[in-house]
């Protein structure tokens, strides 16, 4: 971007920011659940539609897509997830969440943007309003793209499903980025495989039922439960060569409803990250073998169920955009404020939209810490500990400047390839 066009479109965010601001601090006390962001994609679309976008609501149930076409010129496609997470927020802020809602299994849940996709919906919006102001400085289309359900991996498949890519021209490049726990003003990138392929398992072990001082007369799912998680904890330290990456986490072990009585069955729900297909399939595989053999060995009347509940391919940005993007903002922000960083562990499903359309995409992170708190965690080897992550119920990214930093990253990020 030239000098004058970044000061004319910086005077102008500076123009839209307080409104920015009271946007992003009402999506966080209102966060909506994965193909519940009613009230989310209602304002979306309200905006977009005032900023003079072609807009399509209901996209994959609740995603919203606004097409702006500005002349012959590349298509771009900017994204940002919507949902929240089923989290009692714990942050203090006097915008703090205190919404309540039902998941998809039929639970009452408190629910938090203990993600940051408030950050990214007003990132965005903020983006289109700038990018729309100035369509004389650019030619091409730009796609503002709102999307359900990323927490649970459908998001993007469903607006796949619902005729996404009939919306648009086929894309150029598809573009996105995450908040995170670094240091706020910095835009983190990684080229190559970025995140993990993530793939959540149900694993249901049956047992025979009967009363807790008779356990002789049963077969005990419980302890088989624990059997299992114990052995599976031996994937990556023994199935998985020291140079591969992968993660085996139970996140939820349920059973039973009172302390005398031996239950017929056992629930595990499993969290399983890798970066190479080969590796992944090992560790299915091992996962799968395991659980039969414990059931074989406390003698389990039948065979466990495994379920797969959700899939997450792994996050591959495109080598050459990447280095677009990079010497892009290198000169935009400044080498210092633009860091490369180590694959994460954390899946996304926002790869699947680039891959179907067989477009390039890029995926960063904006830092959204404050700096000071980071690098005296840094220094004392204590972020794990002192930083809260995202997920964290005191996940809470500092208003400025991660909004200003976000909303010029995907400006300057579209301007890469729209015609000037």
């Amino acid at each position: 971007m030239a000098d004058e066009v970044g000061v004319t479109m910086s005077r102008r965010l500076d123009e839209l920011m307080p409104d920015l601001e009271a946007f992003y601090r009402d999506l966080h006390e209102h966060p909506e659940l994965s193909f519940q962001e009613v009230r989310t994609a209602a304002e979306v679309a309200r905006r977009l539609d005032a900023f003079g976008y072609q807009v399509t609501t209901g996209v994959g149930r609740t995603g919203v897509v606004g097409v702006l076409r500005n002349g012959d010129g590349p298509t771009v496609v900017l994204r940002a997830d919507m949902d929240a997470l089923p989290v009692r927020e714990e942050t203090g802020l006097d915008y703090a969440s205190r919404a309540t809602g039902v998941d998809r299994y039929g639970q009452q849940v408190p629910v938090m943007h203990a993600c940051g996709h408030d950050v990214h919906v007003t990132c965005l919006t903020g983006a289109a309003a700038v990018l729309a102001e100035h369509r004389d400085r650019w030619r091409g289309t730009l796609v503002a793209l709102f999307q359900p359900a990323e927490e649970v991996g459908g998001g993007a498949q469903s607006m796949l499903d619902d005729g996404l890519l009939d919306l648009f021209d086929r894309p150029d490049v598809v573009l996105g980025q995450h908040v995170t726990a670094l240091p706020a003003g910095t835009l983190n990138y990684r080229a190559g495989a970025a995140m993990a392929a993530a793939d959540s398992l149900r694993i249901t072990l049956h047992g025979k039922g009967s009363h807790g001082s008779r356990p002789e007369a049963g077969v005990d799912p419980v302890v088989m439960a624990a059997a299992l998680v114990m052995r599976l904890q031996t994937i990556v330290s023994r199935h998985v060569a020291a140079g591969d990456a992968a993660v085996v986490t139970v996140g939820s072990l349920q059973a039973g409803l009172k302390e005398n009585i031996i239950p017929a069955t056992a629930e595990l729900k499993l969290s399983v990250r890798s970066f190479d297909p080969a590796v992944r399939a090992r560790v299915l595989t091992a996962i799968e073998r395991m659980a039969k053999a414990e059931a074989l060995a406390f003698g389990a009347p039948r065979e466990p169920e495994i379920e797969v509940m959700e899939s997450f391919p792994a996050t591959v940005n495109d080598e050459a955009a990447t280095a677009r993007l990079v010497e892009t903002f290198g000169s935009f922000f400044g080498t210092a404020q633009v860091r490369e960083i180590p694959p994460i562990m954390g899946s996304e499903d926002f790869g699947v939209i680039g891959t179907a359309a067989k477009a390039p995409s890029v995926f960063w992170f904006l830092g959204g810490w404050d700096p000071q708190a980071f690098a005296a965690a840094e220094a004392g080897g204590t972020t794990d500990q002192d930083i809260p992550a995202n997920h964290s119920p005191h996940f809470a990214p500092l208003i400025q400047p991660t909004l200003t930093v976000g909303v010029q990253a995907l400006v300057v990020a579209a301007l890469a390839w729209l015609k000037r």
